[in-house]
């Protein structure tokens, strides 16, 4: 099959990418290609489902412009095609005198990326709008909200057959090879598919696709399994909105926190450890060649000499449900462990560079024939209509 554009990956990214091609250039043939039978079927549709406000980024990064902007553009997208949201807003609280320095920094950040109605506030405020919450001092974020993302994805799924492109599921890449016209050729399990240019949306696995187009990324998609539990309905009440702790700042991940959820119920999570399978949701998921990929990386163990404190921490999160509650009681203390039931979990696709660097900003590579989406995490569903027109740009 023919097509001027491919986009390999059909999470949120790849067809927010796929509806911008359509929509700014129509006429345009596009074609996503997604391995599962069903659109966002991984980061998009196992995470916290929370539409970021762009209050943890650093200023002018991409996470940062792109965020705000699509924060704001995704409620509008959700307004008018009626997907179910909330724009509930949240606190990020310490608990400590040691965290005062980093929630200051969190606000000098909030207020540089022009997050709206951002407040810093003291344990009367706190209680007010999270009763049973702790804290000494915390910032209120009332722009940060809750969606159903694959809701979104298969809305953009829509729109985009709609103004003429194609999206495949059950269509698996298994090699890419360019022809003497410079035309890329995707051998999938269900037809070959021959295109002008090749976009890399692939998540968890865009760095072997980078890999089989040609390209030698210089980073390696390095898996963090995040595991998910839920509040019974009896504890739901301790929780209102969205409860945060001060993050450490080294690392991109946000610590365990309180999600009320569009459907309905509170989450609380995820922690965040090494997965030795790059889609291994369930406990104890094992790959060889996951596994063996992320253990032989040197970047992975120059990581672990810098962080072992940090992931010893998270690891005994993972395997104690008490140390886990112990985790959200720094938040909300009344939680007991008898008030929380598993969830679930998620795996991050983390960019991470020979020497030991956690890419912080999203990673997005242009070359001759192709576009590579090399990190693209948290908060990349909130910030996809933003990030796809940045693709589509790098196009012209």
């Amino acid at each position: 099959m023919n097509c001027e554009i491919a986009i390999v990956g059909g999470g949120i990214v790849g067809l927010a990418t796929g509806l911008a091609i359509v929509t700014r250039k129509p006429g345009t043939t596009v074609c996503v290609l997604e391995k599962e039978q069903t659109l966002g079927s991984h980061q998009t549709g196992n995470n916290s489902g929370v539409i970021h406000s762009g209050l943890y980024y650093k200023p002018g990064s991409a996470k940062a412009l792109t965020c705000v902007e699509g924060a704001r553009r995704m409620v509008e997208f959700c307004k008018e095609y009626g997907i179910a949201h909330d724009i509930c807003g949240k606190i990020v609280v310490a608990t400590t005198v040691a965290e005062l320095p980093a929630l200051a920094e969190l606000f000098r950040r909030g207020k540089a990326n022009a997050v709206a109605g951002i407040e810093e506030i003291g344990p009367e405020r706190i209680r007010e709008i999270e009763p049973h919450a702790a804290g000494i001092r915390a910032l209120w974020v009332p722009s940060t909200g809750i969606v159903d993302y694959v809701a979104v994805a298969q809305k953009y799924a829509e729109l985009i057959t709609v103004k003429g492109g194609s999206v495949f599921t059950g269509t698996k890449v298994l090699s890419i090879r360019r022809d003497s016209n410079g035309e890329e050729i995707i051998a999938t399990t269900t037809n070959e598919f021959r295109a002008k240019t090749l976009i890399n949306c692939a998540g968890l696995h865009s760095d072997r696709v980078a890999r089989l187009s040609g390209a030698k990324p210089d980073a390696k998609i390095v898996p963090f399994r995040g595991q998910y539990y839920q509040l019974k309905p009896a504890a739901q009440r301790l929780v209102k909105g969205l409860i945060y702790p001060v993050p450490d700042a080294r690392f991109p991940f946000l610590g365990v926190h309180f999600t009320r959820m569009v459907s309905g119920g509170v989450e609380a999570g995820p922690n965040a450890v090494l997965a030795l399978k790059r889609e291994g949701y369930a406990d104890y998921a094992f790959d060889a060649r996951d596994a063996f990929e992320s253990l032989t990386y040197p970047g992975f163990w120059r990581m672990a000499a810098k962080y072992w404190r940090v992931g010893i921490s998270e690891t005994l999160r993972s395997f104690s449900k008490t140390a886990f509650v112990r985790a959200l009681q720094k938040l909300v203390p009344e939680i007991k462990g008898d008030d929380i039931e598993s969830f679930g979990a998620g795996v991050r696709a983390q960019a991470l560079l020979n020497d030991g660097s956690l890419v912080d900003d999203f990673k997005i590579v242009r070359d001759e024939h192709a576009v590579h989406v090399l990190n693209a995490p948290s908060p990349a569903a909130t910030a996809s209509l933003a990030i796809g027109e940045r693709i589509a740009d790098l196009l012209n």
